[in-house]
């Protein structure tokens, strides 16, 4: 699940949903139209479609394969922002360069991650999924440093990596050799957390610049998400025998709200209120999953999962700080 990121792209982990920073305020336009309802209502609001996500998934998969959970929310989402697209009256964006950078973009930030999800919560709580989505930022980092990138990391960053990774270890109990928490179902919500930052890495190096807005680039990233998963479907999954009311209800309020909705207010924040404050969404999210899933699906939970989960989030909050820019001064402005 993107979080909001310095470098806004046309994907939510979303969410997002974690949050990745880059440096660039947004790759491509946003628009700059005040909407109605204020700020902090829209920040709630997605803290909690992002939150409850989680719990989304793990009820559609009650009755459907993770693959069919992962393609029913890309086209929903993409039905929302597409019915959004209509009524403004925008237009897709065009170019061959442009769309093969989408598909990737796709595949990163919304097929990979949010098919490992649907598949890792057949055998971990929603509550784990939730808090290791919270390790976006920490693989960021960890990218950061791999790959040489332009965006230098500090002593804080770095040592907030290091903490972050020490909340994941005490979250899945690393003292007692891990037991309780299913390994491959464990590395499939790493992985896909892992996703998310390789993802915004390459959004950022690939779609900063472009001049077509928000709207138009994120309805064209689940359109190629969706066609995706629609080839991939028939090779690992067949039809469902029957369609059960309540995981299906499960499935497209993940995809209206947990992607479409989502996608909406996260880049109206990041226009409206700043990258900083929008970001902040991050911290809620596992907050909101952890409680979800303990109170409406009955999931257990030990001393070590909050524990860990707030020592990931103080190491998240570590890898996007910085220090303060000094403001120019009057000869210095250009």
């Amino acid at each position: 699940m993107p979080a909001v990121t310095r470098t806004s792209s046309a994907a939510d982990s979303p969410s997002t949903s974690g949050s990745v920073r880059g440096s660039a305020p947004l790759p491509f336009r946003t628009d700059r139209a005040r909407p109605a309802l204020d700020w902090r209502v829209r920040f709630g609001v997605l803290s909690l479609v992002w939150g409850f996500s989680f719990l989304l998934i793990k009820l559609g998969t009650e009755a459907y394969a993770p693959l069919h959970v992962s393609f029913g929310r890309l086209l929903f989402g993409a039905l929302v922002l597409l019915a959004v697209l209509a009524l403004k009256r925008e237009r897709l964006p065009r170019g061959g360069r442009l769309w093969g950078h989408l598909a990737v973009s796709a595949f990163l930030l919304n097929v990979l991650p949010y098919s490992l999800f649907a598949y890792a919560e057949l055998t971990i709580p929603s509550t784990l999924a939730g808090i290791i989505n919270a390790t976006s930022p920490l693989f960021a980092m960890l990218l950061s440093l791999v790959a040489l990138s332009e965006d230098r990391p500090t002593r804080r960053r770095v040592a907030g990596m290091a903490i972050g990774f020490a909340g994941v270890l005490t979250v899945l109990g690393a003292w007692q050799g891990f037991s309780g928490q299913d390994p491959a179902g464990t590395c499939m919500a790493l992985i896909a957390a892992a996703s998310y930052a390789v993802g915004w890495m390459y959004v950022r190096r690939t779609l900063a610049g472009s001049p077509h807005s928000h709207m138009s680039m994120s309805s064209g990233q689940l359109l190629l998400g969706t066609a995706q998963l629609a080839v991939v479907l028939p090779l690992f999954t067949s039809v469902p025998d029957s369609f059960a009311t309540g995981p299906l209800l499960a499935v497209v309020a993940l995809g209206a709200l947990g992607t479409g909705l989502a996608f909406l207010l996260q880049y109206g924040l990041v226009a409206e209120v700043g990258p900083t404050t929008a970001q902040m969404v991050t911290y809620f999210i596992p907050v909101i999953a952890t409680v979800a899933g303990v109170a409406l699906l009955g999931e257990r939970l030990t001393w070590n999962a909050p524990v860990g989960a707030a020592v990931v989030l103080l190491g998240a909050a570590l890898t996007q700080s910085g220090p303060r820019r000094r403001p120019r001064t009057e000869r210095e402005k250009p």
